[in-house]
């Protein structure tokens, strides 16, 4: 444990780094959940374009954005960032029987 005297004269005592405080997932559109799910997939710009019907160039849009809002620098991060927060669907949506359809 440290002590610390602050600017008012009075001791404060350290009892280490505070606890961290709740994360509140960014707002993201619809689009770029989607842009989302098809990273955590391993789709490249040019397959998810052709997924979701756009240009590459406006998947691109799309990452630059997801990248600022989750404050990662790569697309490797934004699908680990999706994989730990749960915001891809459930294992039922991606069971072989509805891949099949």
């Amino acid at each position: 444990m440290h002590v610390a005297s602050n600017p008012h004269g009075y001791r404060v005592h350290d009892n280490g780094p505070p606890a961290p405080a709740a994360v509140t997932p960014p707002r993201l559109t619809p689009t770029q959940m989607k842009v989302m799910r098809c990273v955590h997939s391993g789709l490249l710009n040019k397959q998810i374009a052709y997924e979701l019907g756009m240009a590459e160039a406006t998947v691109k849009v799309h990452m630059t954005a997801l990248m600022r809002k989750l404050n990662v620098r790569n697309r490797t991060q934004v699908a680990i960032i999706a994989n730990s927060l749960a915001w891809l669907p459930d294992a039922s949506d991606r069971s072989p029987s509805k891949m099949a359809d």
